[in-house]
């Protein structure tokens, strides 16, 4: 049975004052943990946290990569050059991406194989927005979404890690119940086995407001394996409980 995985996404916060001090305090309380934890931080401070990472256990993540390989792209950040300081996760498709920067299913799964052709593990981001829910459509997004990925990704499909992050619930305080969550994870689950006979080595994370206090009880599901968490990851405490509720 695989361990569980938290990964934090920083989104756009940060410093190098409060980077160092958040990541000096996760690897005092992270020292006998027994899943596995990723950071994944604003790009311009993945040097700094490579750096204070570097003899623990905590994996470093990137926030986005390029779905070029390289080229004139000004702004954009090759999985070549984040493979460089050591990204071991990438968070591509993410819903604020699929949002405000208009990336469609299409480039997201270009995005995973770009991570993936350089040994970078994507975690891939699905979900649906509140109207898409009260329609009824939740299973025929979250499946479009992912469809599309493991298209152009099939032969390696068992090498990536699948975030369900219902729209409706990230950022707002809201989140799935436990067995509204764990329905969907049923979903991809279902679907990722039709794809590979080795779905069962893929991760997949909750993603909607996950927090110190309903962790426990979303990481209990059957199908849950882990949890990617947004406000709860900048602080310590609660990051360091979510981890705990893994174990």
């Amino acid at each position: 049975m695989k361990s569980k995985l938290i990964a934090g996404n920083w989104k756009m916060n940060g410093s190098l004052a409060a980077n160092q001090a958040l990541v000096e305090a996760l690897i005092v309380g992270f020292a006998q943990a027994r899943c596995g934890v990723a950071l994944c931080v604003p790009a311009p401070y993945l040097a700094q946290v490579q750096s204070l990472i570097a003899e623990s256990r905590i994996d470093l993540g990137a926030q986005d990569v390029s779905e070029h390989v390289s080229g004139a792209f000004t702004g954009e950040a090759s999985a070549d050059m984040l493979r460089e300081f050591g990204v071991r996760y990438c968070l591509v498709g993410h819903s604020e991406r699929r949002q405000y920067h208009t990336e469609t299913d299409a480039v997201v799964a270009v995005k995973a194989q770009r991570a993936l052709a350089v040994g970078i593990t994507p975690i891939v981001c699905v979900g649906e927005t509140l109207a898409q829910r009260e329609a009824g459509e939740t299973e025929l997004v979250v499946k479009r979404q992912l469809a599309a990925v493991i298209h152009a990704n099939g032969h390696c499909i068992s090498e990536i890690a699948v975030a369900y992050e219902p729209v409706w619930a990230i950022g707002t305080g809201r989140t799935a119940s436990p067995a509204q969550a764990q329905a969907v994870h049923a979903v991809l689950r279902a679907q990722l086995q039709a794809a590979t006979p080795h779905a069962d080595r893929v991760h997949i994370l909750y993603g909607g407001s996950m927090n110190a206090a309903n962790a426990a009880e979303l990481l209990a599901q059957a199908d849950i394996d882990g949890g990617l968490v947004g406000g709860a990851s900048l602080k310590p405490v609660d990051f360091l409980s979510i981890i705990a509720a893994a174990q």
